[in-house]
This record gives structure tokens, sequence and C-alpha cells, in this order.
């Protein structure tokens, strides 16, 4: 694969994240919660969808082909990658979207700092699946198609888009102005390349390690759905609207992983 085509679709998820940011120019009120809740179902939807299809399942398939038991780097990466993002969100100052105590160690940061701390911290498990699935199409692996890794960056971006506009309304509404609030969406998009990027050079050095690797970043984003995306879809009245979305999300997921992977 050339080196501007894996560019271009690291980049494709902060694509995502910027359309959906910018919503905060057009939308005149503060984004309504059954929406949200759609959303928030959506994404849930489609992080679960790439976690099995664009990560757990070749992370078995390549532990096969490495004659190592199959099931043995899924468990253990999926696993540590739990583990990872439990780390981070105990040492990290965040304030969820919807929560009034922030978590993590205590800070004088402000809340609006903290909020796109929270959507930093859960956009890194997104860059790593983009990136160790880009690392893959680069090694050439048989398991792992160009299709596929932008087939995975698209349904990242897709997902992203109500993310950015879930972090950006919601700003505009406490009185950040919609530069800030724009600006403040983007900013918690720009870890994702980033964390792409190291972790395409991190496989680089260790290519035996891609299998564990695709099911740490398939744990990682597991961690996001059942700690934060899932509990706010299903907070308070209509929580069947969040059910909805994540079904719509992960059927959109695996259409475009089996389709174009």
């Amino acid at each position: 694969m050339e080196n501007y085509k894996v560019v271009l679709g690291l980049l494709i998820p902060l694509a995502g994240t910027m359309l959906g940011a910018a919503m905060v120019f057009f939308m005149k009120n503060a984004m309504s919660s059954m929406l949200e809740k759609i959303l928030l179902g959506f994404a849930s939807g489609v992080m679960i969808a790439a976690s099995v299809w664009s990560l757990l399942i070749p992370s078995i398939e390549m532990a096969g082909e490495q004659q190592t038991v199959e099931w043995l780097p899924a468990a253990l990466g999926f696993l540590g990658g739990i583990l990872f993002l439990l780390i981070l969100d105990l040492i990290i100052p965040h304030l969820h979207l919807k929560g009034d105590e922030p978590e993590g160690p205590k800070t004088s940061l402000k809340k609006t700092t903290m909020l796109v701390l929270a959507v930093t911290l859960h956009n890194i498990p997104e860059g790593m699946a983009v990136g160790v699935v880009f690392a893959g199409a680069l090694g050439n692996h048989p398991l792992i198609s160009a299709a596929g890794a932008f087939s995975l960056a698209i349904g990242i971006a897709i997902q992203n888009f109500p993310e950015g506009a879930i972090i950006s309304m919601p700003l505009k509404s406490e009185g950040t102005t919609k530069g800030k609030a724009f600006f403040y969406g983007v900013l918690s998009g720009i870890v994702e390349p980033i964390a792409a990027v190291i972790t395409i050079l991190l496989t680089s050095v260790i290519e035996p390690a891609l299998p564990y690797l695709l099911s740490f970043a398939a744990g990682a984003m597991m961690y996001v759905v059942i700690e934060e995306l899932i509990p706010e879809s299903q907070n308070g009245k209509h929580s069947n609207l969040g059910t909805i979305g994540a079904a719509f999300g992960f059927v959109l997921m695996m259409v475009l992983d089996v389709a174009l992977g």
C-alpha cells in the first residue's frame, strides 16, 4: 500500500470528528436528549462490530497461522486493552458529558478542559484500531486488505461524526463560543491519527505481536463502549432509542467490513 493512502486512511476518522464538531455552526439549539441517545447508541454499535470483525476475528486467524493457541493472543490482548484504558481512566482527570463529579486525580482544570480530556481519552483506542489494521495492510498480511483497513477507517469516521457533535454542542450550550466549541471538538479527535502512527511504528518493530495488538485495540474500544457510551445512551427516558441506534451502527459496520474487507 502506498504511503499517501495510509496517510489518507489515518486522517479519515479525524475528518469525521471535524464534520461532527462543525455542526455547532448550523444547529441553533442544544442537541435533544433523544437524538443524543440515538447517536451514542449508534457509536456503540459501530465500535462493537469493529472490535469483532475488524480486530478480534483477524487476531484469532493470525494466531492460527503463527501456530499459536488461537484464542490466546485474542484473550490476552483484549484483557490488556481493558486494563490499559482502566489505568488511563484512573490517572487522567476527566469529566463525562453527563457527569457532575470529575474522575481521576483531583485537579483545578476547567470543566470544558476535562470534558475534552474525557473524549480524547476514549478516542485513543479508535486510533490504535485504525493504526494496527493499516499496519497489517502495509505488511501485506493476507488477512488484512487495504479495502478492509479503509472500511474500518470509514466506520470509525461515521461514529466520530456524532461524537464530534456531542462534544461541541454541549460546550456551546454552556456559553463557549462556537469557534472554541468547534476547536475543542476537533482537538479531542487529533489523538486518533497520533495513536494510529504510534501503533503502526510499534507493529513494524515487533510484527509477530500483530494478533495481540489487534485484540488489544478491541479491548480498549470495548472498555469505552461499556464504561461510557452504553450507560449514557440508556440513562433516563427513551433508552430504547439508544438500543435502536446501536443496532443500526452494528449492522452498518458489519456490512462495511464484510463487503469491503
